[in-house]
């Protein structure tokens, strides 16, 4: 019965250290850039895009493709960064547990 006690208060214990991870990750914010910087993007932790900053000599008429590829570019440069962090803030959580490679965790 003891060991059941205190199994459930590693479970609580580990569970309000998860919710913790999870606020800070959602306060992360990370930026990624392109184009030796001239596209920037700014993202939460949860990958929403929180802000855009372009050079304004991309703003060329024939330029556009370019643009709209730096953007994209700048944008998953930003997120990689986010998942890099989130997954980093969330190692020592997990240290221990069978979480096979590769494994997304829910948060």
């Amino acid at each position: 019965m003891r060991d059941i006690m205190g199994m459930m208060g590693k479970v609580k214990e580990m569970q309000a250290k998860m919710e913790k991870v999870q606020a800070d990750i959602a306060a992360l914010e990370v930026e990624g850039k392109s184009g030796g910087g001239l596209v920037a993007v700014r993202l939460n932790g949860k990958g929403e895009m929180l802000g855009l900053k372009i050079d304004p000599s991309l703003f060329k008429e024939d330029d556009v493709e370019i643009l709209e590829d730096l953007v994209v570019a700048a944008h998953q440069d930003a997120k990689g960064k986010a998942e890099t962090a989130a997954a980093e803030m969330t190692k020592d959580l997990t240290a221990g547990l069978p979480i096979p490679p590769g494994m997304k965790l829910p948060f």
